[in-house]
């Protein structure tokens, strides 16, 4: 494996020289040192090669998640609803095509996702990088100088000039008998795994958004329809009110200032249309950001809101603690800094290092690829540090806080993501109450306001009640629409907080 390397390497340098010089002298300069310190690196690769492959062996750190384990409650307080378990297919529940495709889109095309993935690529290298300093450093020189020497006096008075020619290959590597670079890798491939679960938590919070979003779009729909619709019911209230005015038909139908109400509502209903449109077209613009379209606000929604899909089924808290990328991201973080601190205290252990070198000297250019004039050497260097001025062990103390807070963050997560389950299932049984009771109001006055129109047009009713009628029913639709929209929001709200779908993988 190193005779490759150092092949490796006197190929590269061939190839450069070639390009560039085109030097016959140093391409046999390359073929000699390739043969020499090939031979002078034996003894280094018996020596180190079965610590190489361990150290290129440097496996993640293993989950700590009983840390916070006893953190998680037998059953939910608020519900027994949303326990069971998750899958990545939770958008799907809303049974809407056109809004999995939008996620789809979303999650291909919206710039903080491709920002997202270009973060876990940094993660994976940097836990490459890591580990650098367990692998052989190799090193190639060419030296050349030229100097002077004065001399003044007798016997030895007058000057002299030396030339020099160096060529050399150098190998460094530091043998990680105590572990520290690999705690150091295991700390970087942590992060990692925490960079590439914040990238996923991300998708499911950007799917989140572009759900409420469809689901603002579709309630702006429905507003604006029944906007229209109740402009129309106020022009033709108008028009018969303006008929029984002209006729004065009863005290109750010819006066003036209800003529005046009337018209008034009319008014209104024409700026309700204006804002529902305004509202419409925000909802798009909103929607095409989070796919990563321009904001033309042309986007075509559904013209009505999404179905609410039936009750999750019940489930074991304990088991969000496997599921959520934040809390498993977390952990992550946490046995990072667990796997630095261990660094830091095998930081005081001695450093071994095996060293190695070969090449040439010689005070003539020609001579820097003959066999007399080589040279190599093979050794090793034992560190340890006696003083370093509070260094290591304020390292150490700084770890130590680093752990503990990380530990304190872990349990925070924890802690909010059961919160969040609890409140999402205490307003799902909340808000699906609030719906049918706003349900039920609703069809009341749709029903009321009908009887006070036909009491009016038969001349047995009077205006103000037929204005009130239909004012009561066009309130309480408009807020059964926005009602509804939240009862969707809630449940992706409960989608995020239990980590996906309610059913766990593979049952």
């Amino acid at each position: 494996m190193m005779r490759s390397c150092v092949v490796q390497m006197v190929k590269i340098i061939k190839t450069c020289y070639v390009a560039s010089v085109g030097s016959p002298t140093i391409i046999q300069w390359c073929a000699f040192l390739n043969k020499r310190f090939c031979r002078s690196l034996k003894l280094i690769s018996l020596v180190s090669l079965s610590v190489f492959l361990v150290g290129c062996a440097t496996k993640p750190p293993e989950s700590q998640m009983l840390k916070v384990e006893q953190m998680a409650p037998d059953s939910w307080t608020a519900s027994q609803e949303g326990k069971s378990g998750v899958d990545r297919e939770w958008v799907q529940s809303f049974g809407d095509s056109s809004l999995n495709k939008l996620v789809a889109e979303a999650v291909a095309r919206n710039p903080d996702m491709r920002a997202a993935a270009e973060r876990v690529v940094q993660a994976q290298k940097a836990a490459y990088v890591a580990g650098a300093a367990a692998r052989p450093a190799l090193a190639a020189e060419f030296k050349g100088d030229r100097s002077k020497r004065q001399f003044v006096g007798m016997p030895f008075g007058g000057s002299s000039v030396e030339n020099g020619s160096y060529a050399d290959l150098r190998v460094n590597w530091e043998i990680d008998l105590w572990g520290r670079i690999r705690m150091g890798q295991m700390a970087a491939i942590s992060d990692a795994q925490a960079a590439e679960l914040d990238a996923k938590a991300a998708e499911a919070a950007l799917a989140a958004e572009v759900c409420k979003a469809w689901f603002s779009l579709g309630e702006a729909n429905e507003q604006l329809t029944l906007a229209k619709r109740v402009a129309q019911i106020r022009d033709d209230s108008v028009e018969t009110i303006g008929e029984r005015f002209a006729q004065n038909l009863g005290n109750d139908g010819g006066s003036a200032s209800q003529f005046r109400l009337a018209q008034t509502d009319q008014a209104t209903s024409k700026a309700v249309i204006s804002q529902r449109e305004s509202e419409v077209r925000m909802a798009q613009r909103r929607l095409e950001l989070l796919c990563g379209r321009y904001p033309a606000g042309k986007m075509k929604g559904s013209s009505s809101l999404t179905k609410m899909p039936a009750r999750p089924p019940s489930g074991v808290p304990s088991a969000l603690l496997q599921r959520r990328p934040d809390v498993i991201a977390a952990e992550r973080r946490y046995v990072a800094s667990v796997a630095r601190l261990k660094e830091a205290k095998r930081a005081i252990f001695p450093i071994l290092s095996l060293t190695g070198s070969g090449g040439t000297a010689s005070d003539a250019l020609e001579q820097i690829v003959n066999n007399n004039f080589s040279a190599w050497s093979i050794g090793a260097t034992i560190t340890q540090n006696l003083l370093t001025g509070g260094l290591v062990k304020g390292e150490q103390a700084i770890r130590t806080s680093k752990e503990r807070e990380e530990l304190a963050n872990l349990e925070g997560v924890v802690l909010g993501a059961f919160g969040e389950v609890e409140n999402a299932l205490m307003l799902e049984g909340w808000l699906k109450r609030r719906v049918q009771d706003m349900g039920k109001a609703s069809a009341l006055a749709n029903e009321a306001a009908k009887a006070a129109s036909d009491d009016y047009l038969e001349g047995t009713g009077d205006i103000l009640t037929l204005l009130t009628g239909q004012s009561r029913a066009v309130e309480l639709g408009s807020q059964l629409l926005v009602l509804r929209r939240i009862q969707l929001e809630n449940r992706v709200d409960l989608h995020l907080a239990l980590g996906g779908e309610f059913r766990l993988e593979g049952k």
